[in-house]
């Protein structure tokens, strides 16, 4: 669903598509999928690779349990979502990106300095989940902002204030934004690489939307 919707173009699209996706539709078919291949030489749960992964997997967790810090996943979860309302939410500009884009990170170190997440591994921990799931928007938010700072021009629900017709309307850039943004992980504390892949159209030609 990315490629329809992207997330600074049709965000609320994309994040109800991707939450029935992620949570009901995957869970229920990528296994039978990934059993029915037919691939012969597909490594078994003995390969070293299987211990790599679990390795890093219990790692995390023991880590986000060890930190016995003072604030809730919740409450850094809300932190997070207040300055996404606010700094990068349907009508967005420069300024507000930019300082978005300062508070995450000092956000990010605090949650991994002062989270608090009670109980244990050994069973169904919803607040373990939540704070796994925290650090993984943490990283996800900043990345959509620096998406729609680089971004110069408006269209779908992006909207730069920056970027507007006299009349209010969206004023998008085709010549220089028509492709989809492909950002790389790069490592922790260092910033993303964006790669372009442009939008090939054959039978349509790209036109300015009004909504009036």
């Amino acid at each position: 669903n990315f490629s329809d919707h992207g997330a600074n173009r049709l965000g609320a699209s994309a994040l109800m598509q991707g939450l029935a996706d992620g949570y009901f539709v995957l869970p229920y078919t990528i296994g039978q999928y990934l059993a029915d291949t037919g691939i012969e030489d597909r490594p078994n749960e003995n390969d070293p690779a299987f211990d790599i992964v679990q390795d890093e997997v219990e790692s995390h967790i023991d880590t986000l349990l060890s930190i016995k810090g003072k604030r809730t996943p919740t409450s850094f979860h809300r932190e997070l979502g207040q300055i996404m309302w606010d700094k990068c939410g349907m009508a967005r500009n420069k300024e507000g990106l930019e300082d978005a884009i300062r508070k995450i990170p000092k956000l990010r170190k605090e949650f991994w300095q002062n989270l608090l997440v009670p109980g244990k591994n050994a069973s169904l921990n919803q607040s373990l989940e939540h704070a796994g799931r925290v650090a993984d928007f943490l990283e996800f938010g900043e990345l959509m902002c620096r998406d729609a700072l680089q971004r110069e021009e408006s269209c779908g629900g992006h909207f730069r204030e920056e970027h507007q017709t006299p009349e209010g309307e969206a004023k998008r850039n085709d010549s220089k934004f028509s492709f989809v943004s492909a950002w790389q992980f790069k490592g922790e504390n260092k910033p993303p690489k964006l790669h372009k892949e442009p939008l090939t159209y054959e039978d349509v030609k790209m036109t300015q939307r009004s909504y009036k």
